[in-house]
């Protein structure tokens, strides 16, 4: 029986990334190059094993003439704009609420900061539902997705075996963190990880609103 559910949060709970691509692709194309989706995928979901630094890696095309701090500071700043107007994902809250009736265990582990994710966990109304937040701060340096270790601190922190959770994810590297801690995992992708492989999940989802969470806990028992 499954006792806890391990969320990650950006491109999952709030798509944080498809406005973050979007914005490094009109940035890339205002100068005559285009971002390469492969590029990206590296680091969606996290970093670890990815050195990719979509600034840099423009200023080198540039030849230098771009500075990568200005260029950062300008993405941050468009895509920073776009997100603070995004709320959670469809079927998220349905998601949770169900969750906590059903009296499971929640938890997210994210790649991202934990500057990052309370403050937009907390704007969502979601922050409550959870009852551990893991995030890159909680794991070694180089140490976040695709490495499990954020899953695995997530299980130590929930007090729950791996057999006993279930992770979401939406991106190649979180499924690929999941697999490697044991968790069964459940791909649910965005409009930018759609455009990626996720078939080594365990199940795929358009999206939560697709299957509500009794129906799932039934099919993974």
């Amino acid at each position: 029986m499954k006792k806890a559910l391990i969320f990650d949060f950006d491109g999952l709970i709030l798509d944080t990334e498809t406005p973050e691509f979007h914005v490094w692709q009109d940035i890339y194309r205002e100068h005559g190059f285009e971002l390469p989706a492969e590029k990206w995928a590296s680091i969606v979901g996290g970093s670890g094993l990815s050195d990719f630094d979509a600034a840099k890696n423009l200023s080198i095309l540039t030849q230098g003439q771009l500075d990568p701090a200005s260029l950062s500071d300008r993405f941050h700043l468009q895509s920073g704009e776009l997100i603070h107007t995004l709320g959670p994902l469809p079927g998220v809250v349905d998601y949770l609420t169900e969750a906590k009736r059903l009296k499971l265990k929640l938890a997210i582990a994210s790649s991202s900061t934990r500057a990052w994710v309370e403050p937009h966990a907390r704007r969502i109304g979601v922050y409550h539902f959870f009852d551990h937040v893991v995030t890159r701060e909680d794991v070694g340096p180089g140490r976040t997705k695709p490495n499990p270790d954020l899953f695995l601190t997530a299980l130590d922190r929930l007090g729950v075996s791996k057999e006993a959770a279930i992770v979401f994810e939406d991106s190649p590297n979180g499924v690929k963190a999941a697999r490697q801690a044991g968790i069964f995992v459940v791909a649910v992708p965005n409009e930018l990880t759609s455009m990626l492989s996720l078939d080594h999940a365990d199940l795929i989802l358009n999206s939560l609103s697709d299957m509500p969470l009794p129906v799932l806990l039934d099919k993974v028992k």
